[in-house]
Parts: C-alpha cells; sequence; structure tokens
C-alpha cells in the first residue's frame, strides 16, 4: 500500500492493513521520525473505510527494542521543553494506536522492549510467538516507563505494572500471557496463521460495532456499575440497535447468509 523512511503498510488481506515498523538493523527501537509515521499511518489507516483491521508488526527477528538510543542520547543533552515537546508526541502516537476505531493487532516476536512493551499494550490484541520477551527497560537507564504506564496498567493492573517497571525483569511469553500483556502464545512458525485466525474473527463483527465496542470499553472502569454507567450502556446499545448495520445483521442471520460486511476476496 505504501511505505516511508521506518515503516511499510501492506495489505494483508481484504479489509486488513499491515503495519510494519521496519528498522531490523536496529531491532526496530524507534525515533522521532518512526513516532511521527506510526501516528500517521494508524490515523490515515483509521480513517480509511477499506480499512476493517489493522496489525502492527516488527521486521526481522524482534518486534521492537523499544526507545532508538541516539534518540535518547540527543534527549539527555536537550532542554527541558524540547523533551516536553518529545514526549507529548509520543503520548499522542500511543493515544492514537488505543484510540483508533479499527480493532489493532500487535503481532509480537522476539524482543519488545520499553516502549515496544507499550506499543503492544496500546494494541487491542497481542499475539505472540513462543519466543517473545518482555522488559520494561526505562530504569536501567535513568528514566522510567512514563509514557507507556497508563497502557500498561490497563493491560496488566496496576502491582504488576509496578514490578515490571522497578525490577526491569524480563519475562517470557507465557508469563506475559498469564499476567494479560498478550492474549495468546504460539509457536513462532504459527504466528501467521494464529494471527489471522484472529482476524477471521474480528471481521465476522460489524465496522460500527467494533468502533462502538472500542468507544464504549474505553469508557468504563472496573469496579462497581453507578447509575451513570447503566445509562451510558442503555443509552449507546438503544442507539446502535437503530442503525443500518443492526438491521443488516439480524437479517443476514435469519437468512443464514454472509452480512454485507463481510469480506469476499
Amino acid at each position: 500500500m505504501s511505505s516511508s523512511s521506518t515503516l511499510t503498510v501492506t495489505r494483508r488481506a481484504a479489509g486488513v492493513a499491515q503495519i510494519t515498523m521496519s528498522r531490523p538493523a536496529v531491532f526496530n527501537a524507534f525515533d522521532e521520525a518512526m513516532i511521527a509515521e506510526l501516528e500517521a499511518a494508524f490515523a490515515q489507516l483509521g480513517k480509511d473505510e477499506d480499512v476493517r483491521v489493522i496489525v502492527l508488526a516488527g521486521e526481522g527477528r524482534h518486534f521492537s527494542a523499544g526507545a532508538d538510543l541516539q534518540w535518547m542520547q540527543r534527549a539527555s543533552v536537550a532542554t527541558r521543553e524540547w523533551n516536553l515537546e518529545d514526549a507529548r508526541r509520543f503520548a499522542a502516537m500511543l493515544c492514537t494506536i488505543a484510540s483508533c476505531p479499527k480493532p489493532t493487532v500487535a503481532r509480537i516476536q522476539g524482543a519488545a522492549l520499553g516502549g515496544g512493551v507499550g506499543l503492544a499494550a496500546a494494541c487491542d490484541i497481542a499475539i505472540a510467538a513462543d519466543n517473545a520477551a518482555f522488559c520494561v527497560s526505562e530504569a536501567k537507564f535513568g528514566i522510567l516507563p512514563a509514557v507507556i504506564a497508563p497502557y500498561l496498567v490497563n493491560a496488566v493492573g496496576l502491582r504488576q505494572a509496578r514490578r515490571l517497571a522497578l525490577t526491569t525483569t524480563r519475562i517470557a511469553a507465557p508469563e506475559a500471557l498469564s499476567m494479560g500483556l498478550v492474549q495468546q502464545v504460539v509457536a513462532l512458525d504459527s504466528l501467521d496463521a494464529a494471527l489471522d485466525a484472529t482476524v477471521a474473527d474480528l471481521l465476522l463483527g460489524g465496522p460500527t460495532a467494533l468502533a462502538e465496542i472500542k468507544q464504549l470499553y474505553a469508557k468504563l472502569e472496573v469496579g462497581p456499575v453507578s447509575a451513570e454507567v447503566r445509562e451510558l450502556t442503555a443509552q449507546t446499545i438503544s442507539r446502535v440497535r437503530c442503525t443500518d448495520e443492526a438491521r443488516e445483521g439480524f437479517s443476514a442471520f435469519l437468512a443464514k447468509r454472509p452480512a454485507s460486511w463481510i469480506p469476499i476476496e
């Protein structure tokens, strides 16, 4: 579909776009350029009506080594004002991924370090190969995982996120699965098959319904269900039931035919 200096965007299947981080020489570590290009790619694909699902992958042996060390070195000698604007751009990129109206799936192999863990946590679904390893490594460099913290906490909970950040311990794929950082672990040679199976499930849902799920669930928190939350859910479902997509969904189910949004290769 397109390419840039740090990314390649391809059509994985009908309705499915794949953004591949393409800096394998540095294990897909990201710098200012990749951050800008990731934000632009997710923003553009999020608005593309032909795209139903977005896959985030890393070229080569590793998913992402996180922050490029040369970028971090530049930051260490820059002004606080420069660092603030730089951090805001990183935060905006992760927000664009997390708030994308299309389902997002991280395809993880090899190392996911520092901000690479943040990328995985910002996606809706993360599928890892059994050779994947994760490390929230920032404290080793005298800094902290601040911008990725909300996404990490949302993925694994506050106590596990704190442990990962404080100890900088490297965890293998099975432990990442047990704490919810990823939702599936498969053999490396089965990674694409597992990814395609998840994508196929996502394509069965109505595009508007999936966007509504993401929007609603972003407003929900673990805890008591308040009157305001009950009203929010009631208002949401009553509105969505009246859409053309909902009418088509029920009609297709009763007629025992595929819904109109299911892509046909």
